[in-house]
C-alpha cells in the first residue's frame, strides 16, 4: 500500500490529521451499517455515565512519579538531528511518537529513532486507516511486525486514536473494539511483556469511553488513554456542561478506576491549543485559536490541573515541531515560540516535584508542592490582582525570567514563587 490513505480518507499534511470526509452517502451508508453498536453506546452510557458520576468523590488519588509524567509529542520524521537536541534542552525523559499503519515501511526510521533516544521512556500510537479496520488479518500481520521491530524498546503502545470521530476511519465503538482485540490477542499469545493502552477517545464525550470500558467482551486495557483537549473552551478553567478540565478528569478516572477493561492507569496522550494566524497548519478554525502568549499560559494551567490530579500518569503535549500548534514553528526554519521556554522551565521546576495541594479561593488559584525538600508555589488568577512580593520569596515568570517587583501582578500567566526556608 502506498503512503497516502485510501479514498474517501485523505490526510492533511498541514495539520497533521485527516481531512474531513466530504461523501455524505458513505458516512450516513457506514453509520447505518454500525446502527446497533451505536444504541449500544447510547444504553451503556446512559447506566454507567451516572453511576460513574456519583462516585467521583469516592476514588482515592494515587502517587504520580512527576519524573515519567510529562510527556512530549514527536514526529520522528520531522528534522530529526534538531529535534533530539530540542527533546535534550527540554530535559524531557518520556515522548510520544505516532506510526501510520498505512506507512509500514518507515517503521525501520521509527525504529532508528527510538534507538538514538536510549535514555527516554516512549509511548508509540499506533494510527489505524479504514482498510486496516476492515481487514483485521493486515492488521494482525502488521502489529506483529510492529511488536517484533520494537520488543523492548517501547514502553507503552497505544492501541488507534480519535475512535469517535469517523474521519479517522471508526463508524462504531464496536469497529474499535474488534481493532483493538488484535493487539490484545497478540499480547496474551505472543508478546505478553508489552503494555496496551487505549481507547483514544477525543474531547469531552465519554459516552464513547463508557462503551470501552464497560462491556462484555473479553480484552483489557494496561491503562486508558484519552485525547482530552479543550481548547474550544478557551481556557482550561472555563466550564462545558458544568465541568473544568479538573472535574473531566475526576470523573474520566474514576470510570477508569470502576471498569473492569483496564488497569488504574490513565494517560491523556493529546491536549494543545491551535495558534492564531497559523491556517492551514492549525487543526481547527481561527474561531479557537489564540495567541502565543495565552498558548503558553494555558498549555502550563493545563499541565497544573492534571498533576494536581494525582489521576493522571502521564500528558503528552502535542507536539514539539508544529507550526499550528506545536511549541516550534517551522514555516521559516525553526523558531522557538514562548511556549517552548515556558515547557523547559515547567520541567527544570516539576519534574522531581512532590504534590501538596491546589488551593482555589475566588478564582485566584496557588499549586504547591516540595522541590529538593523546598516550598514552590505557582500563582494565577482569573481575575488579575496584586500580591507583595515578600523577603523569603524568589519569583520567577513562567518562562524563567527573574522578577524583582516590590508588588507582584497575578494574572493569567503564572508566577513560580520559591519559599525561602520552607520545611
Amino acid at each position: 500500500m502506498d503512503a497516502t490513505m485510501k479514498e474517501p480518507f485523505s490526510w492533511d499534511n498541514f495539520s497533521d490529521q485527516p481531512y474531513q470526509l466530504k461523501d455524505k452517502e458513505y458516512k450516513r451508508i457506514m453509520r447505518k451499517r454500525e446502527l446497533f453498536s451505536l444504541i449500544k453506546t447510547v444504553g451503556i452510557a446512559l447506566v454507567m455515565l451516572p453511576v460513574t458520576l456519583v462516585m467521583m468523590p469516592f476514588v482515592r488519588r494515587k502517587t504520580i512519579e512527576s519524573s515519567t509524567f510529562f510527556s512530549m509529542g514527536v514526529d520522528f520524521e520531522r528534522e530529526t538531528q534538531h529535534t533530539i537536541e530540542l527533546l535534550d534542552e527540554l530535559g524531557v525523559e518520556r515522548i510520544l511518537l505516532r506510526l501510520k499503519l498505512w506507512e509500514m515501511e518507515k517503521l525501520p526510521a521509527l525504529k532508528a529513532f527510538i534507538l538514538a533516544n536510549p535514555q527516554r521512556k516512549i509511548i508509540l500510537k499506533i494510527m489505524q486507516d479504514r482498510e486496516h479496520v476492515e481487514d483485521l488479518e493486515l492488521t494482525k500481520k502488521d502489529m506483529q511486525s510492529i511488536f517484533t521491530s520494537l520488543e523492548n524498546l517501547v514502553d507503552i503502545y497505544e492501541i488507534g486514536t480519535t475512535i469517535n470521530r469517523a474521519k479517522w476511519g471508526f463508524f462504531s465503538v464496536d469497529e474499535y473494539l474488534r481493532f483493538y482485540k488484535v493487539a490484545y490477542d497478540l499480547q496474551q499469545s505472543e508478546f505478553k511483556n508489552i503494555k496496551l493502552i487505549g481507547s483514544g477517545v477525543i474531547d469531552f464525550e465519554y459516552h464513547f469511553t463508557a462503551h470501552t470500558l464497560f462491556n462484555f467482551l473479553k480484552y483489557r486495557f494496561d491503562g486508558t488513554s484519552a485525547l482530552l483537549y479543550v481548547d474550544r473552551r478557551g481556557a482550561p478553567e472555563n466550564l462545558q456542561i458544568g465541568f473544568d478540565l479538573s472535574d473531566k478528569i475526576a470523573w474520566l478516572s474514576t470510570m477508569v478506576w470502576l471498569s473492569p477493561k483496564s488497569a488504574h492507569a490513565l494517560h491523556i496522550t493529546e491536549a494543545n491549543w491551535p495558534l492564531s494566524n497559523t491556517k492551514p497548519y492549525a487543526p481547527t478554525s481561527e474561531h479557537e485559536c489564540v495567541s502565543e502568549e495565552l498558548y503558553a499560559d494555558y498549555m502550563l494551567r493545563y499541565h497544573l490541573f492534571a498533576f494536581a490530579s494525582q489521576q493522571v500518569n502521564t500528558l503528552s503535549w502535542h507536539q514539539l515541531i508544529a507550526s499550528g500548534y506545536g511549541l516550534i514553528d517551522n514555516r521559516e526554519g525553526s523558531i522557538k515560540r514562548k511556549a517552548f521556554e515556558s515547557y523547559k522551565f515547567m520541567i527544570q521546576n516539576l519534574k522531581n516535584a512532590q504534590f501538596l495541594r491546589l488551593d482555589i479561593v475566588r478564582e485566584y488559584y496557588i499549586f504547591q508542592c516540595l522541590v529538593d525538600e523546598k516550598l514552590l508555589q505557582i500563582h494565577w488568577s482569573l481575575k488579575p490582582t496584586t500580591l507583595q512580593n515578600e523577603e523569603f520569596f524568589t519569583v520567577y515568570s513562567l518562562d524563567g525570567v527573574l522578577i524583582e517587583d516590590k508588588t507582584l501582578t497575578i494574572g493569567s500567566s503564572p508566577l513560580y514563587i520559591h519559599i525561602k526556608d520552607a520545611v
